[in-house]
């Protein structure tokens, strides 16, 4: 059946835990969405699912068009500039405060039952 190996992070069995921790997973909390490499794609993926982004996209696009050109190129991306701007701050902050958290917990001391 199944069975489960517990061995102390003390004295002379660090060798043993060291050797065993290695083969599996740590049990650290990760609640932050996004990393340095991944926030602006991901950041950028999930807002455009919003279908008023999509929307601001489309007329920036169609603005391109010189048939089409209702306004000068650049205002017509400010508006989507700044809405995109601002929800990345405020998700990148966000995520920040859940990173420090997990921080925090991850860093907890904790009881561990030893005869």
């Amino acid at each position: 059946g199944k069975h489960r190996i517990v061995i102390p992070c003390l004295g002379h069995f660090k060798e043993e835990y060291e050797k065993v921790s290695k083969l599996y997973m740590n049990n650290k909390i990760r609640t932050t969405k996004y990393t340095w490499l991944n926030f602006l794609p991901r950041n950028l993926f999930e807002q455009f699912h919003r279908v008023a982004n999509l929307y601001f996209l489309f007329l920036v696009v169609l603005n391109w068009v010189p048939l089409v050109e209702a306004f000068q190129k650049e205002i017509t991306m400010l508006p989507l500039v700044a809405v995109l701007t601002i929800i990345a701050v405020k998700d990148g902050l966000e995520d920040y405060s859940k990173y420090k958290m997990d921080k925090q917990i991850n860093n907890l001391l904790t009881k561990v039952y030893s005869r």
